[in-house]
């Protein structure tokens, strides 16, 4: 199952807990042409996968759930600063 660093959860309230977005509110990450996209939304979809952590919310559609399944998700910079969630692989050895 997906895991989340602690800026990453930081991350995900910060954009999905606005005065604005109702409670159910979440980031949601979705595979469409070979690619993930991602969406605040104001709730999960039927099928999701819905991961929480300490007050984040993350729905997955069913192939980012299979793609995202072995990952970790966190927060990171680009070289030219830009700020941007960064994925990452699981270390077999902590998640067993």
């Amino acid at each position: 199952m997906l895991l989340l660093t602690p800026t990453a959860i930081e991350a995900v309230r910060t954009i999905t807990c606005t005065e604005d977005a109702p409670m159910e509110a979440g980031l949601r990450i979705s595979a469409a042409d070979g690619a993930l996209q991602m969406a605040v939304t104001a709730g999960p979809e039927e099928q999701d996968q819905v991961v929480t952590a300490q007050g984040a919310r993350v729905f997955l559609d069913e192939q980012a759930a299979a793609f995202l399944d072995d990952k970790i998700l966190d927060t990171g910079q680009d070289p030219h600063g830009q700020g941007g969630f960064v994925l990452a692989e699981q270390d077999q050895n902590t998640t067993q």
